[in-house]
Formats: C-alpha cells, sequence, structure tokens
C-alpha cells in the first residue's frame, strides 16, 4: 500500500459499501470503552501509577495529556458527547479550580515535571473559557508538567466562539494544532441541527490561524444530518476543497435518540436514508481524493505534507483516545468529568457527571469510577488490533516475540475469517503476515474486528457508530 498515492487509490463501489455498512467499534482502545467496569477502583489506578513512577517508563517515555472542558453555550442537535449546556461562564472559574485539584493528586503519586509530548483539549467546548482562564489552565499544567518541544498540543474550537485576537491568544499559550467544529456549510442543515455558522466566518478564521503560523488545522464533517442530500453535501465539500485545511476528519452521524437526548429533536423524517448517505460518503472519498488528500484512516484524510500524512508514510502513526497521532504510543493522564485515561496495561475513566467528579476530589481523591485491568489475551488483541488499524500490515514473527505465541495457532479461528475478506480484495494474507489492501484500508474497522474477542463473542453492535 502507498498512502502517498492518494489519487491512486481505488474508490470502493456502492455495493462495497453497503455490504460493510454495519456498526463497530472505534478502537480508539482495546478492549473498546463499553467493557470497562466498576469493579476497578481508583485504589487499582493508583497502583498502576505508583508502578510507572517506578519502573524505566518515567524516565523514558513521555506522557500524553487530555483535559475536558464540558461546558458549551448552545446545543447542537446531533451532539453525543459529555457536556453542560449554561451560558453562565463563572462556571468555568470552578470547574478549572477542580482540575488544579486533580493535576496535585496526579503529581503526588507520579512526581512534578514529567515529560509531556501530546496536549489535547476537547469538550464540550474549550474555548468556552475566557482566554485569562486558559492561561491559568495552561500554567497550571505547564507548572506541574514539562512540555517537550516539538510535541503536539491541539484544541478544539468552535467558530462561534472565537476570532482573530483570541487564535492570536491560543498561539502565545502554546497550541500548535486546531480543529475547527464545521460539520455542514449548507444554512438548512445548520438550522436544523442548532449550529448557524456562516461560511465566510470560519474562512476568515483559518486564514488568520495560517497566519499566526499553527502547523496543522483541522475541519471535521459530518454526513447523515437532517436536510442533507447529496447535492448539498456536494457543495460543502466543494467549499472545504476551497478552504484546504490541512486535515479533515469525516464522521457518519449516528441517530441514535434513545441514548442520547439532544438527538430527540431532529425530525427522523428529515434524516437522509441510507442510499443518499452511502453516495454522500462515496463522493467525499472521490472529493478528497481529487483534490489530493492523503486517506489516512478512517475518517481521517491529511495533506501530503501535514505530520499526520507523514507518520502514515513512514510508518509512525499512532492512535490513542483523541484518534490518529503522530506521537509514540505511550500513557495518557486525562483530566476532567467523564475523561478517559490509560497507564500501563490498565485503562480508567472519570466520573461522567460534573456533581460525582468534584465530590470524589473534594474527599481527596481521584475521581475514577470505572476501568479495565487488561488481560494477557487482551494485550495480545490490542497490539494485532492497533498494528491493524495504524500501519495497515501484521507480521506475526513480530507479534510471536513480544507475546511469546505461535501466532497461527492463537488466532487460527480469525485467519479462517479473514479468506472472506481476501476473496473481497481487502486483505492479503501471507505466510509471515497480513497486509491490508489499498481498497481494505476504507475498511480497516472492520478488519480489526475479526480480532475483537468481546465483539465476536455477544455481537451487539447497536452501541456502536457505522463502520464507514
Amino acid at each position: 500500500m502507498n498512502p502517498l498515492a492518494v489519487n491512486c487509490m481505488p474508490t470502493p463501489s456502492p455495493e462495497l459499501i453497503t455490504r460493510f455498512d454495519v456498526a463497530g467499534p472505534r478502537y480508539t482502545s482495546y478492549p473498546t470503552a463499553d467493557r470497562f467496569v466498576e469493579a476497578f477502583s481508583a485504589e487499582q489506578f493508583t497502583q498502576a501509577l505508583a508502578q510507572r513512577r517506578s519502573g524505566a517508563a518515567a524516565m523514558l517515555s513521555p506522557l500524553s495529556l487530555y483535559v475536558h472542558i464540558p461546558f458549551c453555550e448552545s446545543l447542537c442537535y446531533y451532539c453525543a458527547c459529555n457536556k453542560i449546556i449554561t451560558k453562565h461562564h463563572e462556571r468555568g472559574a470552578s470547574y478549572l479550580r477542580y482540575l488544579g485539584r486533580e493535576v496535585d493528586l496526579y503529581t503526588a503519586h507520579i512526581g512534578m515535571g514529567q515529560a509531556i509530548s501530546q496536549l489535547h483539549l476537547g469538550g464540550g467546548s474549550p474555548t468556552f473559557l475566557s482566554d485569562d482562564e486558559l492561561r491559568e489552565l495552561m500554567g497550571m499544567l505547564r507548572r506541574s508538567f514539562n512540555f517537550v518541544p516539538g510535541g503536539e498540543y491541539s484544541i478544539e474550537v468552535d467558530p462561534r466562539t472565537v476570532d482573530a485576537s483570541r487564535l492570536a491568544t491560543l498561539a502565545e499559550l502554546g497550541f500548535n494544532r486546531l480543529s475547527f467544529g464545521v460539520q455542514d456549510f449548507d444554512p438548512a442543515v445548520q438550522k436544523a441541527v442548532h449550529r448557524i455558522q456562516p461560511a465566510e466566518q470560519v474562512f476568515s478564521l483559518v486564514a488568520s490561524a495560517r497566519a499566526l503560523g499553527f502547523e496543522s488545522i483541522n475541519v471535521d464533517l459530518i454526513y447523515g444530518l437532517p436536510l442533507q442530500t447529496p447535492e448539498s453535501f456536494d457543495r460543502t465539500l466543494a467549499q472545504v476543497a476551497e478552504l484546504r485545511p490541512d486535515r479533515i476528519a469525516l464522521y457518519a452521524y449516528a441517530h441514535l435518540p434513545e441514548r442520547f437526548k439532544p438527538q430527540r429533536r431532529i425530525a427522523t423524517s428529515e434524516l437522509p436514508g441510507a442510499p443518499a448517505k452511502l453516495a454522500m460518503l462515496s463522493r467525499s472519498l472521490a472529493a478528497f481524493r481529487d483534490a489530493g488528500y492523503v486517506y489516512v484512516g478512517m475518517d481521517h484524510f491529511a495533506l501530503p505534507t501535514d505530520a499526520l500524512a507523514v507518520a502514515k508514510r513512514q510508518g509512525r502513526l499512532h492512535r490513542n483516545f483523541q484518534g490518529y497521532s503522530t506521537q509514540p504510543d505511550c500513557d495518557l493522564i486525562s483530566l476532567g468529568v467523564s475523561a478517559i485515561g490509560r497507564i500501563g496495561p490498565t485503562y480508567s475513566q472519570n466520573a461522567k457527571t460534573l456533581d460525582e467528579y468534584c465530590d470524589h476530589l473534594d474527599q481527596g481523591r481521584l475521581p475514577v469510577v470505572r476501568g479495565l485491568a487488561l488481560s494477557r489475551d487482551d494485550l495480545v488483541r490490542r497490539s494485532v488490533i492497533m498494528a491493524l488499524m495504524c500501519q495497515g500490515q501484521l507480521e506475526f514473527e513480530s507479534v510471536e516475540l513480544a507475546h511469546l505465541i505461535d501466532f497461527r495457532a492463537y488466532f487460527s479461528a480469525e485467519l479462517a475469517q479473514l479468506e472472506g475478506l481476501q476473496a473481497q480484495g481487502l486483505v492479503e494474507v501471507s505466510a509471515t503476515g497480513v497486509q491490508v489492501t489499498d481498497l481494505g484500508w476504507y475498511f480497516v474497522r472492520g478488519v480489526a474486528m475479526v480480532f475483537d474477542r468481546y465483539l465476536q463473542a455477544d455481537r451487539t453492535r447497536a452501541k456502536f457508530s457505522r463502520i464507514l
């Protein structure tokens, strides 16, 4: 597979897209977060922190840092994120105080000055915080951690909450990557999802961000929203091609009103049907290909010169709870309500409600309420799934040496399943490994699902988004 030659990448047929229009995990982790259990306590998590501090990883491996800011001024009807809708900006100051307590608890366990090579502020809307509050947050983090040169420091930006001056503040604070939530440029679609932001506003902000020297600018798009048609989305795709962000994330809207209350405000009758959604996906793939974007994987595209495309080309791509990354696979400390982290062979998640999160910190305890200690089988399968998701290839010998297994014996049932994918031209299985083809790269989640023991056992996939 040659990821650089994006214009040579095949476009999947409508028949193949229809065949793989199924639900499945995004594999930002394995096992996936739905497997976390409440039996995993904060005490187990602090043991993992202690093991990190006493091990070689504390000196050799930098950390990744995620901070969840849950607040938004207004409700986007499609949103499935953990958020708090409020116009009371004073709540940000109180939240920062609790983040400070959480940081102090972490540094008490792992020590001050741990190296950080990746920071991501997500939400919610991180730009709900004022410039002074963002300065306070970054000051707090820099006092407690050591941000290394050349790291990836990113923030999600709601275009309705910033101007050129605010972007300059973000650059001053050390952010070098921005992600703008666009979703769709069509005014009727924006009105239907309660997120009105004129295209001219986004174009102006991207121009300002480029002038300020941000290394990478991402734009998020969603297809399958109410009132969208293939023709209307074509117009958005043309505008995005003109905007020419460094990266594009294209997500399929999953309508799950029984799980996400805001989605109940969307009229089901206004949603495009399956044929229209598949047409939007197919036309998006072709449009990005024709605009010169590299298909990085799943729902991510990048210009050939972007660091993400370079990492893909050089086999250095990694994956964590924020998606694809150029940074080495490393432990992740996650701060804030509902945030998910990883330390060694454990995953953890903070309390999902603000009251419970604050209660834990008021008692002087880390707000971890669920998680998972990975088994030996989990670790083997995680290495296999991440190799497929990031490199698109799997070498049997490397897995055997790392985990002391006989690959063909251990995964005999899975290799049998791959025969069907091979017949469809999605993978090539040889005596030494598995290679995802150019065509198969579009369906890499489906390939990875073959090795998901939990998914294969219960086949309950309604909780996941569609893999395309």
